[in-house]
């Protein structure tokens, strides 16, 4: 990895914390030149600094909301100006509302819905406007499970992340159409340990938590750096989102009811403060780092991440069809064996 993503200049938006962020500091240590993308000035001075000591050959950390395609355009503009061309665009950014629908306001929504899913397409745009003239480049978007199978209390943060897929599909196509090497991947998350679930506006009553199991931010940034060196159509990251999304296209009315009786999986179990600061219009003032409140939960290591992200969503989409089928075979053996035995 070392070696060939070396001297790339790779943009991060939402670089400066958690997936974002420890995204940035595998790429560091890649020794690419790195721009990060976001609003928060103290999250971006942190990350600027730290990136050179961790291996990169350069950092540049832009103040930008992706909300705003203008401000994307021109950061990108400033990036291949003090950076170089753009090799890789990954875009990150996100933000949600921890509720139910009814209780969100318009301005919430929409805000959300702006963040995750406009900032991915304006990303895209500025990447594309670049890459495609020199036929090179890879775009990679961080997607998440809930792309293919949503649930309560995000609804406008699942419909976000539906609506990349679809864009991204679109995109693809025409990529092809036009003989285009310019490579669009989607990495799909599982549940991950960073500080959104403590900045996020929460309009339920206790605290917000990804649902278990918990994936530490390393896991994910790594797979992600092998995304961009070796893009595939679509990652399932993790076996979570492979139950996910085989559950959805095999039992989707289940997992309905499933959710509806699970909502209690996103509380922590803490009263939520309904005073505390959320960053969905402005941010919050700090350096967030990589992880969220959930170390003592979080998985370290996965064996399972590495061998989906090589795989492929086509492979592993294989592999959860072989293991279902050979599944249902052995249990019609045993209880044909049953039946003869009695």
């Amino acid at each position: 990895m070392t070696r060939e993503l070396r001297d790339s200049v790779v943009v991060i938006t939402g670089g400066t914390a958690g997936v974002g962020r420890a995204t940035a500091r595998e790429l560091a240590r890649a020794g690419a030149k790195i721009a990060v993308l976001a609003r928060g000035r103290d999250g971006l001075a942190a990350t600027e600094k730290e990136l050179p000591q961790l291996g990169a050959r350069a950092a540049l950390a832009i103040e930008c909301d992706v909300a705003d395609a203008a401000q994307v355009f021109v950061a990108a503009e400033r990036i291949e100006a003090e950076l170089g061309e753009i090799d890789v665009w990954i875009n990150n950014a996100m933000t949600t509302v921890f509720g139910k629908f009814r209780s969100m306001s318009p301005e919430e929504f929409e805000r959300v819905t702006r963040v995750t899913y406009l900032g991915f397409v304006w990303g895209t745009r500025a990447a594309l406007d670049r890459m495609v003239p020199r036929n090179r480049g890879t775009i990679v978007q961080v997607g998440s499970a809930l792309a293919y199978r949503s649930i309560p209390l995000q609804s406008a943060y699942c419909g976000a992340k539906h609506a990349i897929v679809g864009f991204t599909d679109s995109i693809r196509s025409e990529l092809i159409h036009d003989g285009s090497a310019v490579q669009l991947t989607c990495v799909h998350l599982p549940a991950v340990n960073t500080p959104q679930f403590k900045w996020c506006e929460n309009h339920m009553d206790f605290q917000a938590q990804p649902v278990p199991p918990i994936f530490q931010p390393e896991i994910i940034a790594r797979a992600i750096a092998y995304a961009a060196r070796h893009p595939r159509r679509e990652i399932y990251l993790g076996w979570p989102s492979v139950k996910a999304v085989f559950g959805q296209k095999l039992a989707p009315s289940y997992a309905d009811r499933y959710l509806a009786r699970h909502l209690d999986a996103q509380h922590a179990g803490r009263p939520n403060d309904k005073n505390r600061r959320s960053n969905l219009f402005e941010p919050i003032p700090g350096d967030h780092g990589a992880h969220g409140d959930f170390d003592d939960r979080a998985r370290d290591h996965d064996f399972i991440a590495p061998i989906t992200a090589r795989l492929g969503a086509t492979g592993v989409m294989a592999v959860a069809a072989s293991t279902l089928v050979l599944g249902a075979a052995a249990a019609a053996m045993l209880l044909g064996f049953a039946k003869r035995r009695t």
